[in-house]
C-alpha cells in the first residue's frame, strides 16, 4: 500500500456521503424503534443498466465506510484501498462497489456518538443495542435507495 499520495495509483480522491433512511423510523431486532437512520457510505465504479454489477463490501468491527482512494484531509488511503480499483480484485472498471458504515458505529452512520435531538448530546449508553441482523436491515436500506436490484456479492475481512 502507498505511504504518500505521490506513490498512489488508485481511484483517487473519493468523498463519503450521507443519505437518511427509515424516516418513519427502523425497528431494530430489540423491538426499539428509531430513526430515520444516517447511513455514511462511499460507491466505486459505476451501476451499469441492468443495475447488477453491485459488491457491497463489508468493514471490520473497528472500521467504516472509507474502503478505497484518499480523503483530501488524510494521508493513507482507504482500509481495502489494495483491493478495490481499477485491475484490482474488485475492479471498478467491471463492478459498482458499495461500502458503509454500519449502524451503530462512530463514522457517520447513526450511532451512540449521534447527537439526540431531544437532549443537545450524544446518545451514548441510550442508543439501542445492535445485531449483525440490524446491520445487514439497515445495508439493505442503503442498497434499495441506491436502487441496486441484486448483489452480485458481498465481502469483507470480517463481517464479510
Amino acid at each position: 500500500m502507498a505511504d504518500t499520495k505521490q506513490e498512489y495509483d488508485g481511484l483517487g480522491l473519493v468523498e463519503t456521503q450521507t443519505v437518511e433512511l427509515f424516516q418513519s423510523g427502523f425497528e431494530f431486532e430489540s423491538g426499539v424503534r428509531f430513526g430515520p437512520i444516517t447511513v455514511a457510505y462511499e460507491t466505486y465504479g459505476t451501476l451499469n443498466e441492468a443495475r447488477d454489477n453491485a459488491i457491497l463490501v463489508c468493514h471490520a468491527l473497528s472500521g467504516g465506510a472509507h474502503a478505497a482512494g484518499w480523503h483530501e484531509d488524510q494521508r493513507k488511503p482507504g482500509w481495502w484501498d489494495t483491493m478495490i480499483g481499477p485491475g484490482k480484485s474488485f475492479d471498478t472498471n467491471k463492478y459498482f462497489v458499495v461500502s458503509s458504515s454500519c449502524i451503530g458505529s462512530c463514522y457517520g452512520t447513526s450511532g451512540p456518538a449521534s447527537i439526540d435531538p431531544e437532549t443537545g448530546k450524544p446518545y451514548g449508553l441510550r442508543f439501542p443495542m445492535v445485531t449483525i441482523r440490524d446491520m445487514v436491515e439497515v445495508q439493505k436500506g442503503l442498497v434499495d435507495f441506491l436502487g441496486i436490484k441484486s448483489l452480485l456479492c458481498v465481502a469483507g475481512g470480517s463481517m464479510g
